[in-house]
């Protein structure tokens, strides 16, 4: 199924990621892209928010992984912008991760495509600068 949603504002972007973290379940992944700028961290924030992650996330570009514990599943937030080569995702234990018992959520999860499992559910944000730089399109596919 694919959905597509428009925001208007970061603010819009951030509520619709605490929306779908609300239906997140254990083992869920969530391969995120889009260009620089387009609001990928905005969107992870709120999907933090959405699982009960009370710390401030932030993208973990030189650490690749944060892990959140404290809201009703754990939440594995990576950010493989600085990644390489995709098989530098297994030297922070990416596999375990997806078969962990919390929720993966993968920023520029263009640069591992071949390492995303089917059945993640996958996420597009696109601006729309013809209307502005705050009109994203959010496309979202399960």
């Amino acid at each position: 199924m694919i959905a597509c949603r428009e925001t208007h504002s970061a603010a819009e972007t951030y509520e619709l990621g605490r929306e779908i973290a609300q239906k997140a379940k254990a083992g869920s992944i969530y391969a995120l892209t889009g260009d620089l700028g387009t609001g990928k961290t905005v969107f992870a924030q709120g999907f933090a928010e959405g699982l009960g992650i009370d710390e401030a996330v932030n993208s973990p570009t030189f650490t690749i992984l944060q892990v959140y514990d404290g809201g009703k599943l754990p939440f594995y937030h990576f950010d493989v912008y600085r990644i390489e080569d995709p098989e530098e995702m297994f030297e922070v234990g990416f596999d375990e991760y997806l078969e962990g018992d919390g929720v993966c959520l993968i920023e520029w999860a263009e640069l591992v495509d071949e390492l995303i499992p089917e059945g993640a559910v996958r996420i597009k944000i696109e601006k729309d600068l013809t209307r502005g730089t705050d009109i994203r399109k959010i496309t979202i596919e399960e």
